[in-house]
């Protein structure tokens, strides 16, 4: 492994360009017209079959947007992106040295346009983009063929997906902020040089298309693998969408429809670690990441996220990825998952059937393995676990999208925020799943709302929810509080503002050089330790 530089500029940016695709042309054609690539389609449905795989996959890959050439490890793909924003985020912290690739989310140097990590950001979601954009060109939109209708729904879902996984990003919540400037839509007849930036209103309309189509193609199809997006996994999106618009009562019943024949994992599931495998019952959607697609160990998510793998930035030298002391003493005891991350004390009850070197239980957090290993930091988590098991050099790995219970909680805000009875949903689940002795403890609309919030800071932990959140509430980002002990680095240690102009992403210097249209997110100050230190967030004060 090799320590890393911060600073990414320009220059350096430009020459990697050369190993990647760029991200603001149409599809391309080559010698085939539209209306001839239809008709293959139509001929050869296989073909559109091998497209659809490329898009799905686009997302897991290494080196997704840099290439192999430029050896970066912080290019894998989706997941890397899910890392950046939990470390934007109060609730995520690692440490501060060379090692760690992410040090630009936690200490807020990553809104440079020049820096790899927003272009990653960026770039990712286009090049799916692009692809979905290819497919969609590729069929004809009144073809009767079945097969070809899905894959049509299955291009548009995942267009939503992914202007709805940039949009809260680029510009503030949607309420309020309707007609700012939010991100550019790519595809069409448009010219990719003069593409400026949509308002957040004219996105969130192409998305609610896009997965209003979609669902209604999908109606009768069965998906061959949870890598798909199928009718449920459709329903999942819209219901995202309108959580951010505040469309309450059509957030609550897309969740309920997505929810259909699912159930959530149990406690038992829960308490060891896990999230690694894509045929859990409580997973919806995912990425399938087996060790036919990792050629390297350290640009994987296991070797940044992982407390187990044998070959890695979090064991090896104490990169490991920990939770904020202050959510984590909000945690009850009785909830099984305060036991996805070590205590103070280095102990947890989720390891007692995990053998790692010839120990066991809490007897592997302070374990020493020469090149390997090094002891666990308090609050290190467990949550995720390792294929293979403990000490496995494969770092493979499902990634999770979407899951049953991210519906749940939707849906419990979004029915109480309707003027219903989220109450019963959010504590049916608590207390069946999580924790038998909780008790919602809501009076407010409001208050209600802090608490779902606060349940999805926990159930959703490290999987990239974290500042989505943070900004479509407009909620302050909260790391330390005044008297309560931090673990967070002294250089990560500020908060934010809510309408800190910091807290929106910026372009890329390669998209605002090759499309001059698009304006530059600009306004508030780079943080610095102690900056913010009165600002509350309703749930860690």
């Amino acid at each position: 492994m090799k320590s890393i530089k911060k600073i990414f500029t320009f220059m350096a940016c430009a020459l990697l360009m050369l190993a990647c695709d760029d991200l603001n042309t149409v599809p391309e054609g080559g010698s085939v017209t539209t209306d001839q690539d239809k008709a293959i389609g139509e001929a050869i449905p296989s073909r559109v079959s091998a497209k659809l795989s490329g898009m799905y996959n686009i997302i897991a890959q290494q080196y997704c947007v840099y290439g192999s050439a430029t050896g970066r490890h912080d290019d894998f793909g989706y997941p890397a992106i899910t890392l950046s924003q939990d470390l934007n985020g109060p609730d995520m912290t690692c440490v501060d040295d060379g090692y760690n690739w992410f040090t630009v989310s936690s200490d807020y140097t990553d809104r440079s346009e020049t820096f790899a990590n927003p272009y990653m950001r960026y770039g990712v979601f286009y090049k799916q983009i692009q692809m979905a954009n290819s497919i969609i060109a590729s069929i004809d939109p009144e073809t009767d063929n079945p097969t070809l209708k899905a894959y049509l729904a299955q291009a548009k879902a995942t267009l939503a997906f992914d202007y709805l996984s940039l949009v809260p990003y680029y510009q503030f919540k949607y309420k309020g902020h309707e007609d700012e400037l939010s991100v550019p839509l790519i595809g069409g007849d448009g010219d990719p040089a003069n593409n400026p930036r949509k308002t957040v209103r004219e996105v969130y309309k192409y998305i609610m298309d896009n997965i209003n189509e979609a669902i209604e193609g999908l109606k009768d199809y069965k998906r061959t693998s949870k890598a798909e997006i199928d009718q449920n996994v459709a329903y999942g999106i819209r219901a995202r969408a309108n959580l951010y618009m505040e469309n309450w009562e059509d957030a609550a019943a897309d969740a309920e429809k997505a929810l259909a024949g699912y159930t959530p994992a149990s406690r038992e599931e829960i308490s060891k670690p896990a999230f690694i495998d894509i045929k859990d019952h409580n997973w919806m959607w995912g990425l399938i990441i087996g060790p036919e697609k990792i050629t390297a160990a350290y640009p994987s998510w296991p070797a940044k996220l992982s407390s187990f793998s044998g070959d890695s930035y979090t064991a090896a030298v104490g990169c490991y990825k920990r939770i904020n002391k202050i959510l984590f003493d909000l945690i009850p005891a009785s909830d099984a998952r305060k036991g996805w991350w070590v205590d103070d004390k280095l102990k947890t009850a989720n390891l007692e059937s995990v053998t790692w070197d010839g120990k066991s239980g809490n007897d592997i957090p302070p374990l020493v393995i020469d090149g390997v290993k090094v002891a666990f930091l308090p609050y290190t988590n467990v949550k995720f676990g390792q294929y293979g098991g403990p000490g496995s050099t494969v770092n493979a790995g499902d990634w999770c999208l979407m899951r049953v219970e991210e519906m749940i909680l939707i849906q419990a805000e979004a029915l109480a925020m309707s003027g219903k009875d989220g109450k019963t949903v959010l504590e049916s689940f608590v207390k069946t799943y999580r924790d038998p002795s909780y008790t919602c403890p809501a009076s407010s609309g409001e208050s209600f709302q802090n608490e779902v919030w606060k349940q999805r800071r926990i159930e959703l932990w490290g999987e990239g929810f974290a500042m989505s959140d943070i900004m479509r509430l407009g909620k302050n980002m909260v790391r330390v509080v005044a008297g309560k002990e931090s673990n967070i680095p002294l250089n990560f240690q500020f908060n934010l503002a809510a309408d800190d102009e910091w807290l929106l992403l910026r372009f890329p210097q390669q998209e605002t050089n090759s499309n001059p249209a698009v304006k530059q997110n600009s306004g508030g100050t780079e943080p610095k330790e102690g900056d913010g230190a009165n600002l509350r967030d309703g749930i860690t004060n």
